[in-house]
């Protein structure tokens, strides 16, 4: 805090508070730093069943489900604390405020620029005021916030970008969280530094389209520094022994990345590319930038430089004018195509969307037979991608997650094994013999040789 900080919450007892955020990684870091910043100006932050004074819930708005769980939490919230505060903030709430002021409960919703004054805005705030909503022109976002998530000493999921200044048909995210920003490469380094201080192991790098890292108001895009510039300064990180980036767009996913990435002692091989669809003709009406040979040529060197890469897709079914022969095209694409597992949606019409305008529109149940033929192909991948894996050894980072008996880990190619639970592991890389896929596709561990390089046989 500086000297001319103003304590918003002088004039009301701060209490406690709670978050609950639906959606991505990024809305998780953002969650994060705002109850860092709620913490700061005097609340407590309690977990969600302890009915708290004040709920927050950190929306997405990807699917209509996104926008129903946010209805289901509003009311399981005042289940537990009737007389609590409610405050919406995220995606749904910037694209759909009025909407959100309609749920019983409701006392304010922030958009996504106002979100960032949360403790002022609950300053404000009095049980008694009639609900309302404080949600500005998207056009008018043009600040990058950092943010990073807290409270998981292996894993830290640091924000370097925001917004998005493409305009694919399906998606409403440019017009719930504006124009394409980004930290600068000193910031983030100085963030993943103090990150380090924490004790965390692994950064996974977040943001709206991080492959169009380095926009900044004012700045010409010339002079603005590039995603490689970013990988590469924090690549000289050493007090964080793993980087992941969680989603790169693939023509934004150069040649230099991928070798870099190739090269790295700290960015983990694991690269998730979105796709949408193995289409051309799909791609071009999603207006996607890129062809699904571009695709190819990536997923192709990726396992060229590194052969033990895992690569992660997402796929959408059932998109406005997909035939069957369209459809059955992305399936033979991604059959053929290496990659370790799919994430797949089911294409769901979007208010102020281009796509929702469009003839020809697939019909709910045949999109939901498509989306179950391609988790069938992912299950599938994923499993020959283990497979490939078993009796080799990776280095694991073990978390504290377990149900006391068994504790789990992911390799640095994004494997997720289970092992017996010891306290001594967790937050700490050991070089782990994959031996056996169980259930669920999770991999069991073997030898197990901890960083003091004693061994222990399981």
């Amino acid at each position: 805090m500086t000297e001319h900080h103003v304590c918003y919450l002088c004039t009301v007892m701060a209490g406690t508070a709670a978050f609950y955020t639906l959606g991505c990684k990024l809305n998780f870091s953002e969650s994060s730093a705002l109850a860092r910043q709620m913490g700061e100006e005097g609340f407590t932050i309690v977990p969600f069943t302890q009915g708290p004074d004040v709920y927050v819930i950190n929306t997405c708005s990807v699917t209509d489900n996104a926008d129903k769980k946010c209805r289901r939490v509003v009311k399981q919230a005042l289940r537990i604390r009737p007389d609590a505060r409610v405050v919406v903030i995220g995606c749904y709430a910037q694209l759909k405020p009025q909407e959100i002021l309609s749920i019983p409960g409701v006392d304010l919703v922030l958009g996504a620029a106002e979100k960032f004054e949360l403790p002022r805005h609950i300053a404000e705030l009095k049980k008694t005021d009639s609900p309302r909503a404080v949600a500005g022109d998207i056009k008018d976002v043009h600040q990058f916030l950092a943010a990073y998530s807290g409270n998981d000493r292996t894993r830290t999921f640091l924000k370097v970008q925001d917004g998005c200044d493409y305009n694919c048909a399906f998606c409403t995210i440019p017009l719930a969280r504006g124009k394409s920003r980004s930290n600068t490469v000193a910031s983030v380094v100085e963030q993943a530094e103090k990150i380090a201080a924490e004790g965390v192991k692994e950064v996974v790098l977040t943001g709206v389209n991080i492959g169009d890292f380095g926009r900044i108001e004012n700045i010409p895009r010339a002079e603005q520094e590039s995603f490689l510039d970013l990988v590469k300064a924090l690549d000289k990180v050493t007090a964080i022994e793993r980087f992941r980036i969680s989603s790169i767009e693939p023509n934004l996913l150069t040649k230099e990345i991928i070798e870099t990435v190739a090269q790295s002692e700290r960015f983990v091989p694991h690269f998730h590319i979105p796709l949408q669809s193995g289409s051309d003709k799909i791609l071009a009406k999603m207006r996607r930038r890129y062809k699904r040979q571009l695709y190819a040529d990536n997923v192709q060197l990726i396992r060229e430089r590194m052969p033990y890469a895992c690569i992660g897709v997402d796929v959408i079914t059932g998109f406005p004018g997909e035939s069957h022969a369209d459809f059955l095209d992305t399936y033979h694409f991604l059959n053929e195509l290496e990659v370790s597992y799919l994430h797949v949606f089911t294409y769901s019409e979007r208010p102020n969307t281009l796509a929702i305008e469009m003839d020809n529109p697939v019909p709910v149940k045949e999109r939901e037979e498509r989306t179950a033929q391609l988790i069938s192909l992912s299950e599938k991948k994923k499993r020959d991608f283990y497979t490939a894996f078993v009796g080799s050894k990776r280095p694991v980072l073990f978390e504290a997650e377990t149900d006391g008996e068994t504790m789990f880990g992911f390799t640095d190619n994004y494997i997720k094994v289970a092992a017996p639970y010891d306290p001594l592991l967790v937050n700490e890389i050991a070089m782990v013999e994959l031996s056996a896929i169980l259930p669920a596709t999770v991999m069991q561990a073997g030898e197990i040789i901890v960083p003091s390089e004693s061994t222990i046989t399981l």
